[in-house]
């Protein structure tokens, strides 16, 4: 019944949605899996720079809290994939609550900024992280790492939010033209 009473507009419309998430949660693997090949000399266990939650951010800000944790998700999957079990459950954890947390702060929250965004995000997932580390190894004892993965997060979510300052006017460039609903449609 829905494809007899769906215009080809709002049902073009819904593909382009579909494409861009599947190019941005392509986006979001590619760039966790290439964060991963990054030496690890100078970071601490665990740090990563967090560019793959750039899709994430954006996801939040154009699409809405449903497909940025789609994309979350998927990225948790292609992780579990890649590096095991452990790493599906600390990026499932971590990136569902960054990604919560970031959805709240572009979208009901006070404006921060990107870079407040960034940061917070990476908080809120090394804290998700922290948590499924406490769960994992049975005691507490873990969060003893938190005040370096702060600083790390204070770091990687300066970065991450200064980059995505840069590329969002780009971006919404590039898909302004398929998301938005024509006069008469809504």
């Amino acid at each position: 019944m829905f494809l007899l009473t769906a215009s080809p507009i709002s049902m073009k419309q819904k593909t382009y949605k579909i494409a861009l998430m599947g190019l941005l949660a392509a986006t979001a693997m590619v760039l966790s899996y290439l964060e991963s090949m990054l030496p690890t000399a100078f970071l601490p266990p665990g740090a990563k720079p967090g560019f793959s939650n750039l899709a994430n951010m954006f996801a939040a800000a154009v699409l809405g809290l449903p497909s940025a944790l789609t994309i979350a998700v998927l990225k948790a999957c292609f992780a579990g994939l890649m590096r095991g079990g452990t790493s599906f459950f600390m990026s499932l954890c971590g990136g569902v609550l960054s990604t919560f947390v970031m959805w709240l702060l572009l979208n009901k929250g006070k404006k921060l900024g990107s870079v407040g965004v960034g940061v917070l995000s990476a908080v809120s997932h090394n804290a998700g992280q922290l948590l499924v580390a406490a769960v994992l190894v049975g005691n507490a004892s873990v969060l003893g790492y938190a005040p370096i993965l702060l600083l790390c997060a204070l770091i990687a979510g300066t970065l991450t939010g200064l980059v995505f300052r840069a590329v969002l006017p780009a971006l919404q460039k590039a898909t302004k033209s398929f998301l938005q609903t024509p006069k008469g449609k809504e």
